[in-house]
């Protein structure tokens, strides 16, 4: 192995490694980031892993340790809701739905509203803007997306204030007319801000979207046996994921319990904790982000890959979707 720095540990990458061992075959980490699950996977005994990001930035900040692994490491630039169409046969899928520290530190990607930069928050730095969002669209419609995805209660307010403000260019002006609206923060609460950011974030690269297609795309793209481990850092990504997994492994029951066994459809997952795993006490004094992980894994079954809506597992929807 080079010299070159080792990355940030990835949040429950020893419960995950533990999880999912012995590790070998093909895998997908299908949020690359700065690379941190892919290397762990490597380390531990994949004999490929395929790192996808849509962040052209990761892959180049990757090129110093990268060709360490030669062939070993295959890097994709695209979606991981798209996995099935980069590899299928896989033994594991690892998503992090996490924003990447390395991300958030980059004042000029506008994630965060603790330094000042352009109102972006693109992860593919393409398409739509959080800037475009906020001066483009209806107060109502901005209201529900602060209100479904950043679950803030004074949602209206903050739209009225935002359409008022416009228009904004900066992550620190769209704090300010945030902090406008709400109480002063107690010590050891969130930033006011902390919501309305999380909202324009997910809804900016349709974070739940792409979590809901991404986990149709691994039942897909992995093989009989192969491995689903998801860590999600907020409840409603989390409950996404709970419900995918109950929904495909049969958990969810049959509507009509008269139905003969026969009409139920085959579960395409076997969960293998009922519980989410989360971060122990070592990790919580290594890295306090970690409070809020959670890791869920199933093993795919032989059954043939199924649909599933969107409202099945309880994704947030915006008016008019479905």
């Amino acid at each position: 192995m080079s010299s070159a720095a080792q990355p940030h540990i990835p949040v429950l990458i020893r419960p995950l490694i533990a999880a999912v061992a012995p590790v070998g075959g093909i895998w997908l980490d299908g949020t690359f980031g700065a690379g941190g699950y892919t290397r762990a996977l490597l380390e531990a005994g994949a004999d490929q892993v395929i790192g996808v990001d849509r962040d052209p930035l990761v892959f180049e900040m990757a090129k110093s340790w990268a060709g360490d692994y030669g062939d070993r490491l295959r890097m994709v630039q695209g979606t991981f809701s798209q996995m099935d169409t980069y590899a299928t046969g896989l033994d594991g899928v690892v998503l992090d739905l996490g924003v990447s520290s390395m991300q958030l530190d980059l004042a000029e990607r506008g994630f965060s509203f603790m330094k000042d930069g352009p109102l972006d928050m693109r992860m593919s730095q393409s398409g739509t803007s959080a800037a475009d969002l906020c001066n483009e669209m209806e107060e109502a419609e901005l209201a529900d997306i602060i209100y479904l995805y950043g679950e803030e209660r004074a949602s209206r307010r903050i739209a009225k204030a935002i359409v008022a403000a416009r228009p904004l260019t900066t992550t620190l002006q769209l704090a300010k007319v945030v902090e406008s609206c709400l109480p002063r923060p107690k010590p050891g609460q969130s930033h006011p801000a902390t919501r309305t950011f999380q909202a324009l974030r997910i809804a900016v690269n349709d974070e739940y979207g792409q979590l809901y297609e991404g986990l149709l795309a691994a039942e897909r793209a992995l093989k009989p046996g192969g491995l689903l481990a998801v860590v999600t850092f907020h409840s409603v990504e989390d409950r996404m994921t709970k419900r995918f997994f109950l929904a495909r492994s049969g958990g969810s029951g049959n509507a009509n319990r008269y139905a003969p066994e026969m009409a139920r459809e085959k579960p395409a997952f076997e969960v293998l904790s009922r519980k989410a795993i989360g971060p122990d006490d070592q990790e919580l004094a290594e890295n306090p982000r970690s409070r809020s992980a959670k890791l869920r894994v199933a093993r795919r079954t032989d059954a043939v890959a199924g649909d599933l809506g969107r409202a099945d597992i309880d994704m947030p929807l915006r008016k008019g979707e479905r």
